[in-house]
């Protein structure tokens, strides 16, 4: 065991009881993880100010002075202590709140204090609410320190670890740790990047000696942690290549006869490039791990059939797995006629699926005459076996599980089928990067020509008569509209009377107007029966929960109305707003608030009005809300990062990306000399966590 595994019980200072704690609110156990528990901000003790430059707008300052006098005022839940701090530029008031008696016996007249904290404005006088106080000694008059910050909690303060208290830790560890912190970069990357040492780094992370080292240790931490998150996927890749051959598919005459007798439209440049990568994987003797990314309508499925007739075309199967039945039954209705057209064999498997027809399918499956299968998880079942599956389609990734991706490469027992994964909730270049930097990318970046841009629209409550009388309008002219309302889990009940009487109120205003509603605690069987009636142009009005966030397509629809739109994510409301303009007339979506809305509320309404681009929103939604969140837990054993922030370091994980892939081009094993430091962080982390930068 290394002198980082120790247990933090063991630090002076610590014991069992504390260790407990730490443990617990922290997810601290060992020398390591405190080590590792980075300031997340700093305060600036390198200077002080005199009492007069003081203004409420200034943040934490830091001023020096004589105490001249200190009373208590008021009583009750109104007593506070109140002190007079003195310099040669005139006076400031510091007052407490709480802790009176223990504040009054530490205060001394004519004492000279260094005094720390926020100043405030208390009608004409500026003051100091609960500051830091403590005797001026000599120490105060040197340079001055960056004061580090820690992430603690209300459990651990009130048990005296607060973030002073873990900085003393700290400093006590580091001074422990001295000559014990091993180098994990190549010497040769460290001096031509020029970075710091790691043991250098890790000192200047806690207490830095100015804003500048702070400036270099953030770096080398960073750059350390994306290049090994990097090193790790492109080794991977580098494996799956090496271990997994793909069986080689060509260009077939089915292709050609598709694309010049049935392909209704023009493809567009960027469809017609990326269907290039993809053949180019699928000839190319090695599995293709490929993930398309396209925005709701950019022309993925077409794509993707057309790929899926290269394999057909050569006698093997195909499969399309989604996310939901309605998507599924999307897919299979979308490609059925042309599959019709061109004499192969589709069929369908969800859950829905009779047992009689599962029979029949699995039967078509093992003999190879069914040639394309579109389904749903149903796909992933132990008794769904192909006869050889050539190339697994799955659509809307972010919804299964990387298990689950692996259970469908499984399905071939003599070599693996090629993998195209498909999205239409934009990731950020940075996430796509972090999370599937093993997978190759390609970006239909172009919508189909003559789709007009969505025009998007924020209105309050009380404008909703203004919007009724445009449904109306709309209507008149023969268009149909969507009406979204939120629906959060944990208050389904709540949030169905929400739905229900938003119905009630839709039904009022619009009294002969056919109107249907779907929602998630419909029988399956309810829920198509209206939506095919929507489809279908019976009814006009749809009144519907995010259940249709995925699924519908309905070109005459040309409204989106989403109420309380501040309750919705980004990347949902803009998979909403998907849903319309998906014909040729001008569509809109209105995104309903009531007047008082949080600040990150307003950020993603004024984001949704200003762009389409669903890039653009993606990058939005990574800086609000964080990686883990915008791809669900499933993956967050990825971003494990303790230092790096995928917001805000885009260009340095490219940059680590480069460095990473030049060096494993060059030692595609790391058995070079100088890979060494690489070479032995790897073998101690393989087995204990994703981030192979962390001290072990």
């Amino acid at each position: 065991m290394g002198f980082f595994d120790t247990s933090i019980e063991y630090l002076k200072g610590v014991g069992p009881q504390k260790s407990a704690l730490l443990n617990k609110e922290l997810q601290i156990f060992n020398y390591g993880d405190l080590i590792q528990h980075y300031p997340f901000r700093y305060e600036d003790r390198t200077r002080f100010y005199e009492i007069q430059a003081v203004d409420h707008t200034l943040p934490n300052v830091q001023i020096k002075g004589t105490l001249q006098s200190f009373e208590t005022i008021g009583g009750g839940s109104k007593k506070r202590l109140v002190a007079q701090l003195r310099d040669a530029t005139g006076t400031i008031e510091l007052v407490w709140f709480k802790g009176i008696k223990w504040v009054q016996k530490k205060l001394q007249h004519g004492v000279t204090y260094a005094v720390f904290g926020k100043p405030s404005r208390y009608g004409k006088r500026i003051n100091i609410v609960h500051p830091e106080l403590e005797v001026f000694t000599p120490s105060h008059e040197g340079p001055g320190f960056l004061q580090p910050i820690y992430h603690t909690s209300e459990i651990l303060k009130s048990r005296f670890l607060d973030s002073k208290a873990i900085s003393k830790l700290q400093k006590q560890l580091l001074i422990a740790a001295q000559g014990r912190i091993i180098e994990t970069l190549p010497v040769g990357l460290i001096s031509e990047l020029n970075l710091m040492s790691k043991a250098e780094a890790m000192w200047h992370i806690h207490f830095p000696q100015d804003s500048g080292k702070l400036k270099e240790a953030r770096l080398r931490l960073k750059f350390e942690e994306l290049f090994y998150i990097q090193i790790r996927l492109l080794k991977l890749k580098l494996a799956r290549i090496k271990k997994f051959k793909g069986k080689i598919f060509k260009e077939t005459g089915l292709i050609k006869e598709f694309y010049h007798h049935h392909l209704p439209f023009e493809l567009t440049n960027a469809q017609k490039k990326v269907i290039r990568e993809i053949y180019s994987d699928m000839k190319s003797g090695n599995q293709m791990n490929r993930l398309l990314q396209g925005d709701v309508g950019s022309g993925k499925t077409i794509v993707a059939f057309i790929c899926i007739l290269a394999v057909v075309g050569a006698n093997a199967q195909s499969a399309l797995m989604a996310p939901t039945e309605i998507l599924a039954e999307q897919h299979y209705r979308g490609l059925k006629p042309y599959a019709d057209k061109l004499g192969i064999k589709i069929s369908i498997l969800t859950g829905s699926t009779k047992k009689s027809a599962r029979n029949t399918l699995h039967a078509d499956l093992l003999e190879g005459s069914l040639q394309i299968l579109v389904g749903t998880h149903a796909l992933l079942e132990d008794e769904v076996q192909f006869k050889n599956l050539g190339l697994a389609v799955i659509d809307e990734q972010h919804r299964f599980g990387v298990a689950q991706r692996a259970k469908l490469w499984s399905k071939n027992n003599d070599f693996f089928p090629h993998v195209l994964v498909m999205t239409a909730t934009p990731i950020p270049r940075t996430l796509a990067m972090t999370l599937y930097g093993d997978l190759d990318v390609s970006v239909i970046d172009e919508l189909p020509p003559g789709r007009k841009q969505i025009e998007t629209v924020h209105r309050y409550d009380q404008n909703r008569l203004k919007v009724f009388g445009f449904i109306k309008q709309q209507i008149t002219a023969g268009r149909q509209v969507y009406i979204v309302y939120p629906l959060i889990e944990e208050s389904a009940k709540m949030d169905l009377k929400h739905l229900e009487d938003g119905y009630e109120s839709i039904h009022r205003a619009f009294p002969n107007i056919p109107v249907s509603i779907v929602h998630g605690r419909m029988k399956s069987r309810d829920k198509d029966f209206e939506m095919q009636r929507f489809v279908k142009g019976e009814t006009k009005i749809m009144v519907a929960t995010t259940v249709i966030e995925v699924g519908v397509d309905v070109p005459n629809a040309s409204v989106m109305i989403i109420e309380n739109s501040e309750r919705f994510g980004l990347a949902q409301l803009h998979q909403l707003r998907g849903r319309v303009g998906r014909g040729v007339d001008q569509s809109y979506c209105i995104l309903m608030t009531d007047v008082k809305i949080s600040k990150e509320g307003r950020t993603r309404i004024q984001t949704m009005v200003r762009t389409n681009n669903g890039f653009e929103i993606a990058d939005v939604d990574l800086k609000l809300r964080g990686p883990g969140d915008i791809m669900g837990t499933q993956q967050s054993g990825v971003l494990d990062l303790l230092i790096a922030d995928l917001a805000q370091d885009g260009k340095l994980l490219q940059f680590a990306r480069e460095k990473a892939k030049k060096l494993l081009e060059a030692d595609p094993d790391l058995r070079f000399p100088e890979n060494i430091n690489i070479q032995r962080q790897i073998a101690q982390q393989h087995k204990s966590s994703l981030n192979w930068s962390r001290i072990s």
